[in-house]
């Protein structure tokens, strides 16, 4: 019998379904990008709790499997999340065996972040997962069609980072600008 929480999700699925199906199927691009990305996630999810890998584990332990021994700084800002967010998954970790952090004698003030054995490890379980599931999520899609979103995808990815660079820059300048109160005291 489906649990109270599948049938959620069943439901929830379906709504989702629908609204790109028949309700707006010309809805924004984000949206869809959005809610094919919480497919993604939540298809990963699943399969990462049989490991009792929570999902927020997951992104420190790809970027460490690539980069092991880098700052609890460096893996915050790679992350794309905040230092505190960071340093609460990295004590969930290091209390499952997973990382060791460690200052150098020489410099105490950065934290180190290492993985153990049992971390690498599970490089060779939890990978195959991920891969499953992008499988899945490509599944009866022709390979150029593949390509194509991806060349898509990454396009609006550049395009947005030139806007954000862009933002960024006329805030700044914004900041700078010397303003008309300042301008009279000199």
């Amino acid at each position: 019998m489906p649990t109270r929480t599948h049938d959620t999700a069943r439901r929830e699925t379906e709504t989702i379904l629908r609204h790109w199906h028949d309700a707006v199927p010309d809805d924004r691009l984000a949206h869809l990008v959005k809610d094919a990305s919480r497919a993604f996630v939540r298809a990963l999810q699943t399969r990462l709790a049989e490991h009792a890998v929570p999902f927020g584990h997951w992104t420190f332990l790809r970027i460490l499997w690539e980069a092991d021994g880098i700052t609890q700084r460096e893996l915050s800002a790679e992350a794309g999340v905040m230092e505190p967010t960071t340093h609460v998954a990295l004590n969930a970790m290091e209390r499952q065996g997973y990382i060791l952090r460690k200052r150098l004698a020489a410099n105490r003030r950065n934290v180190y972040v290492h993985l153990t054995r049992q971390g690498r490890a599970l490089k060779q379980k939890l990978v195959p997962l991920a891969e499953e599931v992008n499988a899945i999520g490509v599944e009866g899609l022709a390979p150029p069609d593949i390509a194509t979103t991806r060349r898509v995808l990454i396009a609006i990815i550049d395009n947005l980072a030139r806007d954000a660079l862009a933002s960024r820059a006329a805030a700044t300048d914004v900041l700078q600008a010397p303003n008309s109160a300042r301008l009279r005291r000199r």
